[in-house]
């Protein structure tokens, strides 16, 4: 809990320690309640159990831009032949409402995604969001002055 003036209240002060110390390019996963985020290799693991992916978003967008250049936004696909997790379309209005455009949804394969993970994290918020298929990584855009 913050008890600062316009910090959200999911926004813990690891997280927000976590948002500020990220740069431009830095990668940050929102995972769901299966993802194994202690093995990942991230150099910050957060839990933030009673907070769902969704939400969390939310808030983190209040503080931090997405990349606007090539790839910014990255979920776990779903097995051949499934249906779009509706988390996703969530994901995407969330992100628009945000951002003032539509952010792309790059899919990556389960096990590319755990490698894209161990390759590229900045750090890993381990969320109590039940959704399946609700992994989502950001990549920490500009703050551009105003």
């Amino acid at each position: 809990m913050s008890a600062l003036k316009g910090i959200p209240m999911s926004i813990s002060p690891e997280l927000l320690e976590v948002l500020a110390r990220m740069g431009h390019g830095d990668h940050i996963v929102l995972a769901d309640g299966n993802f194994p985020g202690e093995n990942q290799g991230a150099d910050y693991v957060i839990r933030m159990d009673g907070v769902g992916v969704p939400e969390l978003l939310e808030d983190i967008l209040k503080l931090m831009p997405v990349d606007t250049a090539g790839k910014s936004a990255y979920v776990m696909a779903v097995p051949k032949g499934d249906p779009e997790p509706p988390v996703w379309e969530k994901y995407r209005k969330i992100l628009k409402k945000a951002e003032g455009r539509n952010v792309k949804l790059t899919e990556l394969e389960r096990f590319e995604f755990y490698d894209f993970t161990k390759a590229n994290a900045f750090a890993i918020v381990m969320t109590g969001e039940t959704a399946l298929y609700a992994n989502l990584i950001l990549v920490k855009g500009v703050v551009s002055p105003k």
